[in-house]
């Protein structure tokens, strides 16, 4: 939690339209968050008890009750990974640090809610590249998603299984 925290303070310091590197000296690519290449650490998503009446479509995040990842469409929630699939899985049970702690990157403000909210005209959020997730990954989180560079699509991992979207 308190690398967590470190980051959003650190996101919270640079420039709100500015491109941040993660892991990384300088920015070298096109996106508003910009990782290493060859990583194995992905972007852990957020795993809540209650899911947001307010959240704008394209919201990713861990529905801890059902244990499923979903992606909010025009005010529905639409599951991405089979419902009870992961029901093996611990799940983070740290509490939220309070306040209005967000970080907003690519715009001076936003209506849209969140923790972390990418706002761009000509940006957009380019995942973290690991080869082979499934294989180099040791300990993967629940809610970890990334782009996997062999399979050239997207991963996500659900707690019990990697789960790729081309």
């Amino acid at each position: 939690m308190k690398k967590v925290f470190t980051i959003i303070i650190t996101l919270y310091a640079v420039v709100v339209s500015a491109q941040v590197a993660i892991e990384k000296s300088q920015v070298d690519g096109d996106g508003l968050l910009d990782f290493p290449a060859n990583t194995t650490k992905g972007i852990l998503l957020p795993i809540v008890e209650t899911l947001p009446s307010d959240a704008s479509s394209g919201t990713l995040l861990m529905d801890k009750n059902d244990k499923t990842l979903k992606m909010n469409v025009e005010s529905t929630w639409i599951p991405l990974s089979d419902e009870g699939s992961v029901t093996g899985v611990v799940f983070n049970t740290n509490g939220e640090i309070p306040g209005q702690n967000r970080v907003i990157m690519g715009s001076d403000a936003t209506s849209a809610p969140g923790v972390l909210v990418l706002e761009s005209a000509d940006k957009a959020l380019i995942l973290p590249k690991i080869a082979a997730p499934h294989t180099s990954v040791k300990n993967p989180y629940p809610g970890m998603i990334c782009y996997d560079t062999v399979s050239k699509s997207m991963a996500v991992f659900d707690g019990l299984k990697w789960s790729y979207w081309k």
